[in-house]
């Protein structure tokens, strides 16, 4: 059985209500109360998830650092889905235009957590990433994002070019973020079918991918 740990209120909380993980067990500080993990506690004993209450060393230890707020939870891996999958999910036609992030080699969890908690507030379907290059969407992550993670769905493709391929077949236009540009985002028609790709740390989008990106802003 894989299983790895959520910690934090935001993290174990989101992850009860988007119900997309297995929830083994959640465990709870013994000395630590308040309203927030009173509705961990709650919403846990609703959905038949066991609880156990601990010291609060004990979930220091499970959690691997000290920002676990006195809860943590055994869970199943965050489980990504194909970028099939992500593309017949998306709003059909005569709906909500599809809106998709694309990540190009971010490689710093806190950045990626940064991200999918703003793309999931503002409305992005779906986040797509190369396997290679790029964090995988651990704990930490879920931790960074404010829970957003548990939420949101990601796919990784092998290749993003080729990704990119597939993501027009569907009728999106592909919008690369680059700073060496003379054309504004906020200039820009950016409604409609539209997939937005944000680069990495060091070197923003990488050569190739952004040569394949329809704009550039």
């Amino acid at each position: 059985m894989k299983s790895e740990i959520l910690y934090g209120i935001h993290p174990v909380h989101e992850a009860l209500k988007a119900n997309r993980r297995l929830l083994y067990e959640v465990y709870l500080a013994a000395r630590k109360k308040s309203e927030r993990l009173a509705q961990i506690q709650s919403l846990a004993t609703s959905r038949g998830v066991a609880l156990k209450t601990v010291d609060t060393a004990d979930i220091r230890a499970l959690a691997g650092q000290p920002g676990h707020q006195g809860v943590a939870a055994r869970v199943s891996p965050y489980e990504m889905v194909s970028l099939s999958q992500l593309l017949e999910t998306v709003p059909a036609q005569g709906g909500a235009a599809p809106f998709l992030l694309v990540i190009d080699s971010v490689q710093d969890p806190q950045n990626l957590g940064a991200i999918i908690r703003t793309a999931l507030c503002v409305g992005v379907d779906g986040v797509v990433m190369p396997k290679d290059r790029s964090v995988s969407p651990t704990p930490t992550v879920s931790s960074a994002s404010a829970g957003a993670l548990e939420h949101i769905r990601l796919a990784r493709v092998t290749n993003l070019v080729q990704g990119f391929k597939r993501i027009k077949q569907s009728g999106l236009w592909i919008a690369g973020l680059e700073r060496n540009t003379a054309v504004s985002i906020y200039d820009t028609d950016l409604t409609g079918p539209l997939a937005v790709v944000l680069g990495g740390e060091q070197k923003g989008i990488r050569p190739l991918v952004k040569k394949n990106c329809d704009l550039l802003v």
